[in-house]
C-alpha cells in the first residue's frame, strides 16, 4: 500500500497499518530483568531526530523518506519535543474556536451532506504545517532476531511512518500510543526510519481541545521486541464478593508465537499472584494457547485498594518455551476496589465516593504537553499534601506511566476519551447547521477507535474508576455508540459523560452520572430535590482564575447534605504557560495565550490553575487543602 495524503481531508481513515490497541503491561527477556525493572526487549529512539519544517503539504520534502534522499538541507530536533517549542511555527493558544476560525471557512466533511466531502480541507491547505523526521538507527543486540515493533506514545495529528523506503501506516489520535510491525523491512544495522507529522487533518474536529495547539512527536518513541512467545494483550479483572471479604481474579491472555509456531510446539504459561511482602497468592501452569482465560478463586480477606491505602498485587506471567526456557516475562500490577452505584449513591469499596478532584493538563512550562516523570511525580505529591484525591485526566488519555503513579498513590481517575469538539457543538444553540460527531455515521467509527484505544490501553489499572466518553462535544448517536462500547466491557466501572445534560434526549443511555460544568449550589440542590435519576458529580467546578477559589465551602457543604452528591473536579490544576524572553529584564517570563501575537486566542483563559506553570502553588491553594482536607 502506499500512502494517501487525502487521507487528511477524510474522517473514516484514522489508522492505516496500525496495530490493534492492547494492554500497557510491562515486558522482558526473563524473570531477573523483571525484578530489576530494565528490558532488554525494548530500545529507546529518542533523542536527536534530523528534522524539516514545511508550512504546508505542497512545500513538504515528499521524497524524503527514501534512503538515499539528500538530507544535507535538514537541521535537528529533540524527540519528544513540540516542533513550535523547537522554535518553528507558532504558538497559539485557543479555548472554544477551531485555530483557524477568522481565517479559513471549514467544515467538516459530511456535516453539511452526504455528498460534501470537504475534499482538499487539509491535503491542500496553504497553512497545514508538515515536520518531515528521519533517524538513522541500529538494532540493540537484544531485538535482532525477534519480531520488532514501534511504540508512538504521542504524536500530534496525523503521521505517516515509513523504514527502508517501505511505507508502513498512518496514524490519527495524538493523545493514545500508535504501534507499527516493523519486523518484515527492519534490518541489524542502518535503518531508515522517516515520519511526516501533519499539523492538521480531520482529526482537529474531533481535538478542539482548551489547550495550546502544538504539533509533532512530543511523546516517547520505543522500539520492542516480541520474543517466540509473546504476550499480546493482557487483561486482569480483580472481583470483589459483596462483603468484600473475598476476592477473585480472572485473566484474560492472548498471545502470539513466531510464524503461529511458538504456540503449537508446548510452550507454557506461569501466572503468579503475589502480595506486597512477595508472597504468592495464588499461581497456576498451563499449556499455551492463543487465547487463554485463567481464574484464580478464594483469595481470602483481600487487602484492599483505595486512596489511603493504595494496595497492589502483581500479576507476573512467565511464557516458557519447550525446553522450560523462560523467553518471556510480565508483570502487571492490580489492585482490589469495587465501585458500584446503589440506590443512585456511588459506593466504593462499600462506602459513599467522595470526589476531591482536579482536571489535569499535562503541563510544562518548559515544554508544553511534553512532560517529565519528575514533572509527574512532583504533581503526585502536591496531590497528597493537598489532600486532593481524584484526577480528571482532561481532555485526554496521559501519558502510561501517569497511571502508574496514580495506582502506586491512591489517586482515582476518571480516565477521558481524546474527544472535543468544542467548535462545532458550541454553534449548535446559534446556527446549529453542522456538529461533530453527532449522528453522522461517516465519523463513527473514529471515535468509537479512540474509545477503544483508551480501554484497551489502559484496562488493567486499579485506579481508573470512570471511563470518560470526551469533553464538551455536545452528544449524538455516535457518542452513544461510546457509552455501550464501554458497557459492553463490563469491567465494573463507572461511564461519564457530561454533555448529555445539554440535550436531555440521551438521558437514560448516555452517562451514569449526572455531570455538569459550573452549576451553583442551588441548582444542585434543585436537581437532588427532586427525584434525581443518577447520582450527581461536577466534573468542573470553581474556576480557577485570577483571585478565584471562593465560595468552595457552598460546595463541601452539600457532601454531608446530599447522599447522591459527590463532589467533583476543579478547573483546573496547573496554569497553561511557557517561558519565552522578557525584552525589559533579558531573562524570561511565563507567557500566556495572546503573548504571541496568536489570532485567534483566548489570552490569559489559559491561566486557570491552582498551580502556576513553574509548579509553584497558588494561594488558592490554600483553600483547596482545608476544604478537601474535611473529607478524606
Amino acid at each position: 500500500m502506499q500512502a494517501d495524503i487525502k487521507w487528511l481531508d477524510d474522517p473514516q481513515v484514522f489508522r492505516v497499518g496500525q496495530l490493534a490497541a492492547h494492554s500497557d503491561h510491562k515486558i522482558y527477556a526473563n524473570e531477573n530483568e523483571m525484578e530489576r525493572q530494565q528490558s532488554s526487549l525494548r530500545q529507546s529512539l529518542d533523542g536527536k531526530w534530523q528534522f524539516a519544517y514545511s508550512v504546508n503539504p505542497a512545500e513538504r520534502p515528499a521524497d524524503f523518506y527514501h534512503a538515499d534522499y539528500d538530507t544535507s538541507g535538514f537541521g535537528k530536533i529533540e524527540v519528544p519535543c513540540h516542533i513550535q517549542m523547537a522554535g518553528y511555527d507558532r504558538i497559539q493558544y485557543v479555548n472554544t474556536m477551531y485555530p483557524w476560525e477568522g481565517k479559513v471557512f471549514r467544515r467538516p466533511a459530511y456535516a453539511l451532506g452526504e455528498n460534501r466531502t470537504e475534499a482538499g480541507s487539509f491535503s491542500e491547505a496553504d497553512y497545514n504545517p508538515v515536520g518531515s523526521y528521519r533517524k538513522v538507527f541500529d538494532l540493540d543486540e537484544g531485538l535482532r532476531g525477534k519480531r520488532v515493533c514501534i511504540c508512538f506514545e504521542g504524536v500530534e495529528q496525523a503521521m505517516y511512518v515509513w523504514l527502508n523506503d517501505v511505507f508502513i501506516g498512518y496514524a490519527e489520535d495524538s493523545f493514545t500510543p500508535s504501534e507499527f510491525d516493523l519486523t518484515p523491512y527492519i534490518k541489524d544495522r542502518g535503518n531508515v526510519l522517516a515520519v511526516e507529522v501533519y499539523k492538521n487533518s480531520t482529526a482537529a474536529y474531533l481535538e478542539d481541545q482548551d489547550f495550546f495547539r502544538f504539533s509533532g512527536i512530543y511523546r516517547n518513541v520505543t522500539l520492542y521486541a516480541k520474543p517466540k512467545l509473546h504476550v499480546e494483550d493482557l487483561w486482569v479483572k480483580p472481583v470483589l464478593s459483596d462483603d468484600l471479604k473475598e476476592g477473585s481474579v480472572s485473566v484474560k491472555l492472548i498471545l502470539s508465537g513466531e510464524k503461529d509456531e511458538g504456540i503449537q510446539r508446548g510452550g507454557q504459561v506461569t501466572l503468579s499472584l503475589k502480595d506486597q511482602e512477595g508472597l504468592v497468592v495464588a499461581e497456576k501452569t498451563l499449556t499455551a494457547a492463543e487465547t487463554m482465560d485463567v481464574s484464580f478463586d478464594g483469595v481470602r480477606e483481600p487487602h484492599l485498594w483505595e486512596n489511603k491505602n493504595p494496595y497492589l498485587y502483581q500479576l507476573a506471567v512467565m511464557l516458557r518455551d519447550e525446553s522450560g526456557e523462560v523467553v518471556e516475562a510480565v508483570s502487571c500490577e492490580t489492585g482490589f476496589r469495587r465501585i458500584e452505584i446503589r440506590d443512585k449513591v456511588i459506593l466504593f469499596n462499600g462506602r459513599k465516593l467522595v470526589i476531591n478532584g482536579v482536571n489535569r493538563h499535562e503541563w510544562s512550562a518548559e515544554g508544553g504537553r511534553c512532560i517529565t516523570l519528575k514533572d509527574m511525580e512532583w504533581d503526585i505529591q502536591c496531590f497528597k499534601h493537598n489532600n486532593i484525591n481524584a484526577v480528571r485526566t482532561c481532555h485526554y488519555p496521559d501519558q502510561p506511566v501517569w497511571y502508574d503513579l496514580c495506582d502506586r498513590n491512591g489517586i482515582y481517575v476518571m480516565s477521558e476519551t481524546n474527544l472535543e469538539s468544542h467548535g462545532s457543538w458550541q454553534k449548535a444553540f446559534t446556527e446549529p447547521s453542522w456538529n461533530v460527531p453527532g449522528s453522522l455515521p461517516q465519523w463513527k467509527e473514529a471515535v468509537l477507535d479512540r474509545a477503544r484505544s483508551n480501554f484497551e490501553t489502559f484496562k488493567n489499572h486499579p485506579s481508573i474508576l470512570f471511563w470518560s466518553l470526551g469533553n464538551e462535544s455536545y452528544v449524538g448517536d455516535d457518542i452513544g455508540a461510546m457509552q455501550r462500547f464501554f458497557k459492553e466491557k463490563d469491567d465494573g466501572r463507572l461511564v461519564h459523560y457530561e454533555g448529555v445534560f445539554h440535550n436531555r434526549a440521551y438521558e437514560d443511555s448516555v452517562s451514569e452520572v449526572e455531570s455538569r460544568m459550573y452549576a451553583r449550589p442551588e441548582e444542585i440542590i434543585e436537581y437532588l430535590e427532586n427525584d434525581p435519576k443518577k447520582p450527581f458529580l461536577l466534573c468542573e467546578y470553581m474556576h480557577d482564575m485570577g483571585n478565584s477559589m471562593g465560595g468552595m465551602k457552598s460546595y463541601i457543604d452539600l457532601l454531608d447534605r446530599f447522599e447522591m452528591y459527590h463532589g467533583g473536579f476543579i478547573w483546573d490544576y496547573i496554569d497553561q504557560a511557557v517561558y519565552a524572553g522578557d525584552p525589559v529584564t533579558g531573562g524570561r517570563r511565563l507567557c500566556y495565550g495572546g503573548d504571541f501575537d496568536d489570532r485567534p486566542s483566548d489570552y490569559e483563559f489559559s491561566g486557570n490553575g491552582i498551580v502556576f506553570a513553574d509548579r509553584t502553588e497558588k494561594p488558592a491553594m490554600q483553600e483547596v487543602r482545608y476544604y478537601y482536607g474535611l473529607h478524606e
